[in-house]
């Protein structure tokens, strides 16, 4: 695999554009998790983390209508936070409750947001656009 042309790198940032598409999806995942492996994190760190990079990008894939977004990793102290910015002021609608796990959708973030340590959502200030966002410890 070709390593992806990095906007922010530094000891505790990893940042790269990239187009949200089914096919990249894996990529991304294993980007994710050779970044996370190169901080420290365990098992249940990079595991958590390819899952949830999976889960946010195929959510701007899917219902997002420009794809472009900005992945972005930062590591402080002993915990992980991955962003996802998107080009949609359309907050996603996370359940209160268990899903309906026999659905085509709608499990995948409220997944997300039970395994994590913490986990948000919001629109940006200074362009058009959101961050979804999840923490985990390393």
């Amino acid at each position: 695999m070709r390593n992806p042309v990095q906007v922010t790198n530094s000891k505790n940032v990893y940042g790269q554009s990239l187009m949200a598409c089914a096919v990249q999806v894996e990529r991304w995942r294993t980007v994710a998790a050779e970044v996370v492996r190169g901080w420290g994190g365990g098992r249940d760190c990079v595991e958590l983390v390819r899952l949830g990079v999976s889960e946010l990008i195929t959510n701007v894939a899917r219902h997002v209508e420009n794809p472009r977004c900005y992945l972005r990793m930062t590591r402080i102290e002993l915990e992980v936070t991955v962003q996802l910015f998107d080009r949609s002021r359309q907050l996603p609608v996370l359940l209160g409750h268990p899903p309906d796990w026999d659905a085509e959708g709608g499990r995948g973030l409220w997944m997300l947001r039970e395994m994590a340590d913490d986990f948000g959502c919001e629109r940006t200030h200074r362009c058009a656009g959101k961050i979804v966002w999840f923490r985990c410890a390393l």
